[in-house]
């Protein structure tokens, strides 16, 4: 909710679910790096530098793991990366 500045949706004993308009998001499902298949990562996309900026501020305000890659290619686009890890790991 802090990362979204939104409550959920719907609320559950064992489970939460946004419909978030903005940001957007995608989801990559892969089997590379040697990793289990299934969900990879999460992405949340944005359309300008503020925007993102604005993105990694509430990153930061919600005290969430976060790993600023910049300007980098990765997953088969060239792109600003800042990876999160969400509070269960």
């Amino acid at each position: 909710s802090k990362l979204f500045g939104a409550e959920p949706t719907r609320l559950e004993g064992d489970y939460a679910k946004w419909m978030l308009e903005d940001p957007r998001i995608n989801f990559a499902v892969s089997t590379r790096g040697g990793v289990a298949p299934g969900l990879d990562h999460l992405g949340f996309q944005a359309d300008t530098a503020e925007e993102l900026a604005a993105m990694k501020a509430a990153a930061q305000d919600a005290e969430m793991a976060l790993a600023d890659d910049g300007e980098t290619t990765c997953c088969y686009a060239r792109s600003e990366k800042h990876w999160l890890t969400d509070p269960q790991g």
